[in-house]
């Protein structure tokens, strides 16, 4: 079947939603003029309420309390969280653009804790200089994930496909030309996109399409990511040999919540309750964090996590603990009712015990490269949210900044992409998916292992210490599961299942690439075969 849209947007988060509504409102004020509207395609793998966002608990960064905070203290801050490798003119447009989008999250029916005054109640987090952290309880990704999906059913110019799983996106190649990474003018004129209901993959023509398919944690054997997040658009992209970049600088969250028996995904520990005044201690209730530090447990996530993973390997325990037993009980659970509830759901009462955590794989910092658009460097192709690369994190993301980078950028997308849709035609020249095939129990059982193989893979040489002789002996692991895998997906017949082995192999192997590539430890990337190799960057760079 073959389905014609002017903009395809793929991913359901805060990305591809706060998109969507962008360029309904444009369409809307097109018909209000008496033109013809737009026909918009939210394409998701599961449902709306399951992408990456919900699962944000801390909160979104952008400078509100002017009184005290500006613009340039927020640009600092990520400059020095990003190890001073982030793109100046990226980091200046998220942070000077944030307010407007701020408001316009709370004009979607996005709601955000307040003071008794009516001001934001604003949260710190680690590496911010001051209180600028805008939340709601601790499941700030859920509201706004709740307001922007309430936002988007009333708007009748999107069309929400839920389930419906991308496989390719679509470009000269599918056309019989061959594309390498020198091609020059590599076009996007759509996805192919699995039917959950026929189980045939159907063909979705764009005019514009956008990827806003989330992170990659899910390559990992523990993260605090959901099982979806497996580097979909990142892997589509590089397959159609568009840029990627910065794919080294995987952000290990220092502070999941140990519980051996919940891994996949595990359940996070918001930075916020640090900010709060949360302390890392040792079990035994020694602090570590002055040893590292001075901003102790305020310190930037690569600098705790790799502390963390310290203490674990010299004391030879698996956890350490965060304590805020010292901290009014009721304020904690009027803070922190989620966390305190999930706690005490495995024995822990967080007003008089400490919490045990442990560092495991939480974002992506690098992904499809994109400019100051979100443009990426394939025509007709944005890319915006987790899986896109702006520059904006450099060698480590701040806390906090992802989702206003996601609403940042998605408005840029709008905007720009508002400008062109007109000047695109659908191309009615591509072929339909070819779906022989079929696929055995046994291949089936094969493609569950391998995913689980990934994940150990990943966790063990690719962590957050690395080293030359674990990142071949991953890359020879990888290069072994490609093969198979490859030859078993040109027999069989598509399903969601292997796709995402696809994917998790292809984002596996960028992943440890890169690492291999960057012969020094830079914010997030860490080898002990450079351990001192990192070169000083003076603030005047940028």
């Amino acid at each position: 079947m073959v389905k014609r849209y002017d903009f395809l947007i793929i991913g359901g988060g805060v990305a591809g939603m706060s998109f969507a509504l962008k360029v309904a409102r444009a369409g809307a004020e097109r018909k209000a003029a008496g033109c013809e509207g737009f026909k918009i395609a939210l394409c998701c793998k599961t449902t709306l309420d399951e992408a990456n966002t919900a699962k944000a608990q801390g909160g979104i960064a952008s400078v509100t309390n002017l009184l005290v905070d500006d613009f340039e203290k927020h640009i600092h801050d990520t400059m020095v969280a990003g190890d001073w490798i982030s793109d100046p003119d990226a980091v200046r447009q998220v942070v000077t653009r944030a307010p407007e989008q701020i408001r316009e999250l709370v004009q979607w029916g996005v709601n955000f804790d307040k003071k008794e005054d009516g001001s934001f109640d604003l949260h710190r987090e680690g590496g911010h200089s001051e209180f600028r952290i805008l939340h709601h309880a601790d499941d700030t990704g859920f509201e706004i994930q709740r307001g922007l999906m309430e936002a988007v059913k009333h708007e009748p110019q999107i069309e929400i496909l839920e389930n419906h799983y991308a496989v390719e996106i679509i470009t000269q190649h599918h056309l019989g030309v061959r594309v390498t990474r020198r091609t020059p003018d590599i076009e996007c004129y759509g996805a192919y996109v699995l039917n959950p209901e026929t189980g045939k993959i159907d063909t979705f023509l764009s005019r514009v399409t956008l990827m806003a398919t989330g992170g990659t944690g899910a390559v990992y054997a523990t993260t605090t990511n959901p099982n979806i997040a497996t580097g979909d658009g990142i892997a589509m992209v590089y397959r159609a040999k568009g840029k990627v970049e910065g794919m080294e600088f995987v952000q290990f969250h220092p502070t999941a919540l140990y519980n051996p028996d919940e891994t996949h995904p595990a359940y996070l520990i918001t930075e916020a309750m640090r900010g709060y005044g949360g302390i890392l201690r040792l079990p035994t209730g020694e602090e570590f964090m002055q040893k590292y530090d001075p901003r102790l447990s305020l310190a930037p996530r690569d600098i705790v996590a790799r502390a963390i993973d310290n203490e674990m390997k010299v004391h030879g325990i698996d956890h350490v603990c965060l304590d805020v037993t010292h901290k009014d009980p009721e304020e904690t659970k009027h803070h922190f009712p989620n966390i305190y509830q999930k706690c005490l759901s495995i024995g822990v009462d967080i007003t008089k015990e400490y919490i045990p955590v442990v560092p495991c794989a939480h974002y992506m910092c690098g992904g499809i490269k994109v400019n100051l658009d979100a443009e990426t460097s394939i025509g007709r192709l944005y890319a915006v949210g987790e899986c896109s690369c702006t520059g904006l994190h450099g060698g480590n993301r701040l806390a906090s900044n992802s989702l206003i980078e996601a609403v940042v950028y998605a408005d840029a997308a709008a905007k720009h992409s508002l400008q062109m849709v007109d000047k695109y035609e659908w191309n009615e020249r591509v072929p339909e998916w070819n779906d022989e095939g079929t696929m055995s129990v046994e291949e089936q059982v094969l493609i569950a292992q391998d995913i689980k193989e990934v994940g150990q893979i990943m966790s063990t040489y690719v962590g957050i210490v690395r080293s030359d002789l674990r990142l071949r002996r991953a890359w020879e692991r990888l290069d072994l599961l490609y093969e198979e895998t490859e030859d078993l997906f040109r027999r069989v017949k598509a399903t969601k299942d292997i796709c995402e082995l696809r994917n998790m192999i292809n984002v596996g192997y960028l992943i440890t690439r890169a690492a291999l590539e960057r012969k020094e430890s830079r914010g997030l990337h860490y080898t002990i075969d450079y351990p001192h190799m990192k070169e000083e960057h003076p603030q005047e760079v940028w």
